[in-house]
């Protein structure tokens, strides 16, 4: 069987490096790592050069022609970019289409939510969307639910701090919302399975591994709003948004749940992939409690959301009553 050649955007990064992983446990994949040339002498890319994982550098903001040259090899195109940068796939896209790129999947990975003032970032994803289909692009648009390792609340007794991101809220609203989780270490092996399927072209899929069970979570925005309108570069602020909002979408509106994601046209992967054993909540917990659980952004932008937990959340708690 003839391996597909994958060109993965964010190799060095969160999402990036789990899709990388599950590429290669795959065996199917010829798999490349296009790397910024303000990233090309990082750790994490040299780490990556180390392993024999072949570099494209190349700037998002070079000539399209340029780009679509270097593109031209290669079959499929994954873009895992940092989520403040999503707009920057725009020239990607464009570049993309012109190289005759077979199936493109841009940087979603998250929960479910639909466009239209919920989620700041996903109405960002939606442009890039927009862009993939005025081209006619051949594409899959990814989700994975919300990610085990920060969807777990702060416990009393403090044993699972150590994994803690930033604290969690043990209850929103009435405590009945519903939203889809899964672990980041599945988004890899989802992914393999998922861009060597003809059915999942031009579809959009999310993949899960369990449905885990306003006021004050709508204020945390609107403040957030105007701290990021005199700064909008502000990382610590924009994050405490994002969070927020992901909050009212899941468990206030609950667009993350699986009849909400099949009305809105996703195929479920659970159903395409019967034999898919994905990590379980229950079992990161297990994990959680034998001191076996890892924060992300551990060894990336983890220091900025340190800062976060212990600066910001005063001002932007998310905590409700029952």
């Amino acid at each position: 069987m003839t391996k597909q050649n994958v060109l993965l955007l964010g190799a060095h990064g969160e999402t990036g490096g789990d899709i990388l992983e599950g590429l290669l446990e795959d065996g199917n994949f010829n798999v490349s790592a296009l790397v910024q040339p303000s990233s090309a002498s990082k750790p994490a890319v040299l780490a990556l050069a180390a392993r024999g994982i072949p570099l494209v550098i190349a700037s998002l903001s070079s000539p399209i022609d340029d780009l679509a040259t270097l593109l031209t090899p290669f079959d499929t195109l994954i873009s895992a970019i940092h989520a403040s940068s999503i707009l920057a796939q725009l020239p990607l896209v464009d570049a993309a289409a012109k190289a005759g790129i077979k199936r493109f999947v841009p940087c979603d990975f998250a929960s479910v939510v639909p466009p239209g003032g919920i989620l700041a970032l996903r109405d960002e994803k939606e442009v890039v969307h927009q862009r993939i289909w005025k081209n006619h692009l051949p594409y899959t648009i990814i989700d994975v639910g919300y990610w085990h390792q920060i969807s777990f609340p702060r416990v009393p007794s403090g044993r699972f701090d150590y994994a803690l991101i930033f604290e969690s809220p043990e209850i929103y609203g009435d405590g009945e919302g519903r939203t889809l989780i899964g672990d980041k270490r599945d988004i890899g092996r989802w992914v393999a399975r998922i861009i060597r399927d003809g059915r999942t072209l031009n579809r959009k899929v999310v993949a899960w591994s369990d449905e885990a069970s306003k006021e004050q979570i709508e204020s945390a925005i609107a403040r957030a709003d105007e701290e990021l309108k005199s700064d909008p570069r502000d990382l610590r602020t924009w994050v405490l948004r994002s969070n927020a909002q992901y909050s009212l979408s899941k468990f206030i509106r609950q667009d993350g749940t699986l009849e909400n994601a099949k009305y809105l046209g996703y195929l479920d992967a659970r159903e395409l992939y019967p034999d898919f054993k994905p990590i379980s909540f229950e079992e990161y917990v297990d994990e959680l409690l034998a001191g076996g659980g890892k924060r992300p952004w551990e060894t990336t932008n983890f220091q900025a959301l340190q800062g976060l937990r212990e600066e910001g959340e005063e001002r932007f708690t998310l905590r409700t009553e029952a």
